[in-house]
Parts: structure tokens; sequence; C-alpha cells
């Protein structure tokens, strides 16, 4: 903050006297005030004209510009702007800080893509997953770091070598793909894209970015700018710390989602909506927050933690609760999301460019190019192998798959927080790669995917538009073949899916919530409100069609019985008490 500095320049004053000081203090609070108040009033403009360019990007199905690119350039625009208007001043509060990134800005974006996770797709995809999630960052990491260790040695760019551990740490950061440009351009309705390139692009990216974080935080530990060798135990040791940290995160995740299912479950939180909103926001924040002081993976045992309360909270909940949780995650990250491509945009102009050499750029946007080949191609072959040729996937949807591997705000952050003498060309290195990956390849992906094919011809009245419901082609039965699997795979597929059926049925859905015994089911006849446009959490669960069939019926006997009310009586005292939903607009601006 600007008040610092100015604070420690006034610290050489001290000969002054206490009065002129306290005076001179004063002073500087009202003037590091004013300064803050403009600043947030100049990022609050910039956030609205973001989201008022989202809107017209989406109202007039503009492809070639995503919003997070747009958002991008809006934030360089600005703080070109504001540079050239006062070349002077401080800029720190326009400037990207990591800190907040992690802990304020990236949580509900995280919790939001596990909360609303179609599990039936990510789940029945989840080999594929994995293995580019988990098995392509680790070989992407060496491989970007190997070649940029080389490249420095060999002298063929002017990168310093002097510690391989460095590199693995640029290859651990710049591994970390963010596909938002391209997952909002496949969720238009209006291109109907393909399911499963969807559901493989949206699991890998959401695995990725915690699989990325912990192997830098990982190399981090074993990175001595003192000791420039790599010892032979350090990379076998930072593996064995990565498994150890991603079993524990997700440990964290389930065992407090499964808590806050059974206090949910065994109270009546469900009369009040208000109570059950703040209380699941703040378990939210408890995961992530327990996860990070643990040293574990705050992001993996978030999104875990995600997934577990949609799987058995979401029956907990009031129809109130339920409905204002979902809208308020899916706007939060939507705001959250569109803040960090902003600010990316904003650390253009904020000296996040010094000493970049544009040759050395280039080659390393090259090396990530390289490494996802070799991960996307080789694991892709391996996985078709376990796969009914008809469910194979084929070799145009990997070159989409090579193609989309976008990066952005995930390793911008990491690379703040890149250490080492070497840390700002690194940072220059990563904003490069995010600005032209997520503005140029983001760009042409709609292009991409008319040229290879991977549209899908569907029904365009689903709404794929919103985050928040996660594209409701990926739960179509005609997607279901994808689910089918071959040989001896197939059977062990089957056999732990059965056993987690009959286990997750008798056991853990009486005790932490579920369809079978829904507190907000049986007290749903009294809610008289339009659910077309609203995801029920039956929608995504393992048993999709039964469970949807079962919601169906249960709507149709709510909807009577709320007509049979409708000159007051029980809707009346709904609406008292906070639990009356009024009707779902569905016209258009």
């Amino acid at each position: 903050m600007s008040w610092l500095s100015r604070l420690l320049s006034s610290a050489d004053g001290e000969d002054g006297g206490d009065e002129n000081n306290e005076a001179s203090n004063d002073d500087n609070a009202e003037e590091d005030h004013a300064y803050d108040a403009h600043s947030i009033v100049l990022i609050n403009i910039t956030l609205i004209v973001c989201i008022f360019i989202t809107y017209l990007i989406k109202r007039h199905r503009i492809y070639a510009l995503p919003e997070s690119a747009a958002a991008l350039i809006t934030g360089a625009i600005i703080g070109g702007l504001a540079k050239l208007t006062s070349p002077n001043d401080s800029l720190s509060l326009l400037e990207f800080n990591p800190e907040v990134f992690f802990f304020i800005l990236l949580p509900p974006i995280i919790f939001e893509a596990g909360y609303t996770l179609r599990r039936k797709h990510f789940f029945a995809n989840i080999t594929p997953i994995v293995c580019y999630a988990f098995v392509g960052t680790i070989v992407s990491t060496f491989v970007i770091g190997g070649f940029t260790h080389l490249i420095g040695k060999t002298g063929l760019a002017p990168v310093d070598a002097t510690n391989p551990m460095e590199s693995l740490l640029f290859g651990s950061l710049i591994s970390a793909v963010d596909p938002v440009a391209t997952l909002s351009i496949m969720g238009s309705p209006e291109l109907q894209c393909d399911p499963l390139l969807y559901s493989l692009v949206f699991g890998e990216s959401v695995l990725n970015d915690a699989v990325a974080i912990v192997l830098f935080k990982t190399f981090r530990k074993y990175y001595s700018p003192d000791d420039p060798d790599l010892q032979g135990g350090d990379v076998p040791k930072a593996m064995f710390a990565f498994c150890y940290i991603s079993v524990g995160s997700i440990v964290v995740g389930v065992l407090l989602g499964l808590l806050a299912s059974f206090i949910y479950k065994h109270t009546q939180l469900y009369s009040y909506p208000k109570l059950e909103t703040s209380l699941l926001f703040l378990f939210c924040y408890l995961c992530y927050s327990l996860a990070e002081s643990l040293e574990l993976s705050g992001i993996m045992a978030l999104f875990f933690n995600g997934i577990l309360l949609s799987h058995y909270n979401s029956y907990n909940l009031s129809e109130t609760a339920y409905v204002t949780a979902e809208q308020i995650f899916a706007t939060l990250a939507t705001v959250c999301e569109t803040l960090v491509f902003l600010y990316m945009g904003l650390s253009v102009f904020t000296g996040s460019f010094v000493g970049w050499n544009p040759i050395v750029s280039i080659l390393m946007m090259a090396f990530c190019v390289l490494a996802r080949a070799c991960h996307i191609f080789p694991l892709t072959y391996l996985v078709n192998l376990c796969r009914k040729e008809r469910d194979k996937i084929s070799i145009k949807m990997q070159y989409v798959l090579w193609f989309v591997g976008l990066r952005g705000a995930i390793a911008f952050a990491l690379a703040e927080n890149m250490p080492g003498p070497n840390k700002q060309n690194y940072i220059a290195n990563t904003l490069f790669i995010c600005i032209f990956t997520t503005v140029v390849c983001g760009g042409v992906t709609e292009r991409m995917l008319t040229k290879f094919g991977m549209k899908q011809p569907g029904n365009d009245t689903v709404d794929m538009d919103e985050g928040g419901n996660v594209y409701e082609t990926l739960m179509t039965p005609d997607s279901s073949p994808r689910m089918t699997r071959s040989g001896s795979a197939g059977r062990i597929q089957e056999g732990i899916h059965g056993f987690w059926k009959r286990l997750d049925t008798m056991y853990l859905k009486p005790n932490f919530g579920g369809s079978g015994e829904s507190r907000r089911h049986s007290t749903g006849g009294q809610h008289h409100r339009n659910t077309s446009n609203i995801v029920q959490p039956n929608d995504h669960d393992e048993d999709e069609d039964e469970d949807v069939t079962e919601m169906t019926r249960w709507m149709e006997n709510s909807k009577g019985r709320a007509r049979g009310n409708s000159g007051g009586g029980e809707e009346g005292g709904d609406q008292e008490n906070g639990l009356y939903d009024p009707p779902v607009r569905n016209d258009t601006f």
C-alpha cells in the first residue's frame, strides 16, 4: 500500500519532534484513505465495465473474444491510462497480490467448481482426467523444467541455469492450465460441444490447478539459493511429499464435508435459511484455511469438500437456502474470476515486464506446447486401450485437448511467489504466456472446434451458459454410452461402482443426507415456485435417471398441493418464515 512507503519515508524526519510527526502521520493517513478510496472506485468501475462487456459477448455470441480475454484487455487498457495520467504515483493497489488471490479470490472459484460438478460424467471419465491432471502435470513439469535448464546451460538463451530446482519451480507453475476462455466457448448452447470433450477439459483443469500448486510448494521446500546442486534424493523426497500432500488434502476436504453434512442432517437448521447459507459459506473457508494451515493444498481440499457437500448436504438444505447458496457461489465465482483476469491485465503496466526478453518467452511458450504434447498423446493412447472402439478419445479430440492447454491466473500467482534472484524474469515470461494463450488461443477455439467437428447437434434450448449449471448436455442420455468400459477394466470399475452404491445407499446417505430421506423434500410440498430453470441436486447424482424421476414426481405433487393452497394458508406462512421462493424470471433483456 502507498501509505507504507510514505510512512517509511517520513521516518527519516523523527528529529522534528513528536507533535510534528503526529500531524504528519494524520495528514498521511487522510491522503492514504483518499487514495485508496479512489483506487477502489476505479476497480469497481472497471469491474462493472468488464461484466457488461461479458454480457455483450454472450448476447451477441462473439466467440473470437472470450470473456476472460476481454477482462484481461480491459485491465491492460485501464492500467495503461492510469500510468499515463499519473506516471509518478504509486499503483500499489492495482498490483496483483498473490495472497489476496489465494485466500480471497480463488476459494469461491474452486468451491463452485466442485459444488456444481456433474459427478456422473466426471467419475465416469475419471481415468483420463486423473491421467491428464496428475501424471500429465508431472510430465509437463519435468519437460519444461528440463528444457529451461538445458537452454541456460548450453547458452542458447539468457536463462540463469545455476539452480536446477529453480527450473523445476518454473516448470510446475507454468504447467497449471486455466482454460476459462475455452470452457466458456465450449459451454455455449449454440455450439453444443461434445460432452466427453467438455468433461475432459473441465475435469483436467480443476484437478490440474491443485496438482500444480502442490508440486510448486513441494519443490519450493527443497529450493536453496545457497546450494544450487540438485541432490540425488531431492526428487524422490519431493514426489513422496507430493503424494502425502495430495492424499492429506483430499482427506481434510472429505472429513469436513461429512462433518458439515452430519450437522445439517441432524439439526433443524432448515428452519433458518439465513443461518444455513452462512454456515455453508463458513465451512467452505474453514476447509480451505485448515488445509493451508496444515501445509496441505487448500484447493484440492476445497474441491472435494464441494463434491461431498453437493452429494449429501444439498438434500439437507431448505429450498430457499439451496437456491440461494448455489446462486451466491456462482455469482462470487464469476466476480472473482473477472477480477483475477482484470488484475492480470493491470499487471502489464505495474512493473511485471521489467527485464522481459521476448526470445526467452517464445522459447518458454514452445516448451509448454511440447510438454503438453508429451503427455496428451501418450496418455490418451494408454487410456484408449481400456475403452471400447466407440468410446475411444479420437485423434481430433486429442488435438483439441493439446490446443486448449491455456495458462491463466494460477500460473501468474505462483510466479509472484517464485523465490530466487530471477523472480522478475519468470514473472514476465509467465505473464506473456498467460496473455498469449488466453487472447490468441482462446479466441480461435470456436474455429478449431468447427474445423475438427467437435460440435454435437442437440437441443438448442438447453441452457449451458451459466457456470453454476455446468452445462446440462453433460447429463443427457445421449452421452451415456461414453461410460461403458471393455474387458477386465470395465468389470473392475463396475464392481467398484456397485460396492460404492451399496455403501452410499445403506450407510452414508441415511447419516449424512441423500435422496432417500431428504428433509428438504419432505417439506417441499409447501413451496410454490417455478423450478424449470433450477437444477436440483438430483440432477447430478450418480444415479441420475432414478433421481430425476423421483424429483419429477415430487415436483408434480408439490405443484398440485401449492395450487390447492393458492388462496393463502401454508404458502402465506412460508412467505412469512422466509421459506417462500418467488417464481423464477424467464424474461430476457
